[in-house]
């Protein structure tokens, strides 16, 4: 048992040293496998989704549980990234390949300028500044007919030319995982240090010499531009985009995912939706119903246990170490500055 402990320790050490838990690359491995398993293409597309939603939950967590701003109009950057990437093929000819990068991009421009007017308001200003910019992106393409079709819906061309889901099974699951890595390998950084920080107590962070607003910025620059990267994908994968898909109810599911797999954890997202997802698909007979349901499990989990599912399985893993059934892989913290250095 020792030598299995001290191999898997010498395994998993380095992605430990660059933020990336075990746990979730072990994750990561098994659903590589999962098509040659998962026969049925409904169930398949269910887990597309699922990994779309815990993409979307880890570049929101990210914000919310690291600068502690909650981005009420995280919906609507991943609509306009979805808007971009298809509008980008079809009124300027590009791939849709290059219609993902183009939605990222832009929508991290966006990210940006907001950020910029916004940002220095703090708290709950921030949160709802965005959410007004959400609801004024929602009106445009629900007026602008000529160019968004407005209500009756943009046809999307595909990624790929075929009825099944496995393309895009494995396009979402290399996208997630290069997010999970992006924001794993920052946040173990001595930018994810600061932005710890600033989440903890700005104001002690500022006194430290950590300049605040220039880390709030870019933070929430590179969330927008994950979720208009995921956006961008969502629109090729689902073909037919209406003004819906910015609708406050999908950044509230959003952040019920992220809250219910822990904030400020990254991966709890992304467990949190591969649970929630198939869960609430099940039970969408009861249609609005289900946002009640959303709600209450956020109190819950906010009042009971805010530690989320990452939590839970942190306290496991403490006591399986305690028992040496599992390697420590711990390290030390990336941070050796010294106090009041600035950042």
């Amino acid at each position: 048992m020792k030598r299995l402990v001290t191999s898997l320790g010498k395994v998993f050490g380095p992605l430990t040293k660059l933020g990336i838990r075990p746990q979730i690359a072990v994750l990561f491995f098994a659903l590589l496998f999962v098509p040659l398993f998962v026969r049925d293409e409904f169930t398949l597309r269910l887990l597309i989704t699922s990994l779309m939603f815990g993409g979307l939950a880890m570049a929101f967590d990210f914000t919310a549980g690291f600068i502690n701003i909650v981005n009420f109009g995280f919906a609507a950057f991943m609509g306009l990234g979805a808007y971009s990437s298809g509008l980008s093929v079809l009124k300027l000819g590009l791939s849709p390949w290059l219609g993902l990068i183009f939605a990222a991009l832009l929508v991290g421009i966006v990210g940006f300028g907001l950020g910029v007017l916004t940002i220095r308001l703090g708290g709950i200003f921030a949160a709802c500044m965005a959410w007004f910019v959400a609801l004024a992106l929602m009106a445009v393409t629900a007026n602008w007919v000529d160019l968004t079709k407005g209500n009756s819906g943009l046809s999307v061309p595909p990624l790929f030319v075929t009825i099944r889901n496995m393309p895009y099974y494995y396009t979402i699951l290399a996208i997630v995982i290069l997010v999970y890595i992006l924001l794993a390998v920052i946040s173990s950084s001595k930018i994810g240090l600061a932005f710890r920080a600033i989440g903890q107590d700005v104001v002690a962070a500022a006194s430290s010499g950590v300049f605040a607003t220039k880390y709030k910025i870019i933070n929430f620059t590179i969330s927008c531009c994950l979720a208009g990267l995921l956006g961008g994908f969502y629109a090729h994968f689902v073909g037919v985009l209406t003004p819906q898909v910015l609708h406050t109810r999908n950044t509230v599911e959003i952040m019920v995912i992220s809250y219910v797999g822990g904030r400020g954890t990254i991966w709890g997202g992304l467990v949190a939706a591969l649970l929630l997802v198939p869960a609430m698909d099940y039970l969408k007979g009861l249609l609005e119903l289900r946002l009640i349901m959303y709600g209450a499990a956020m109190i819950l989990i906010m009042i009971f246990y805010p530690r989320g599912l990452a939590g839970l399985w942190t306290s496991g893993a403490d006591y399986l170490k305690r028992k040496g059934v599992l390697p420590d892989t711990s390290t030390v913290s990336v941070s050796k500055g010294k106090t009041g250095q600035n950042l």
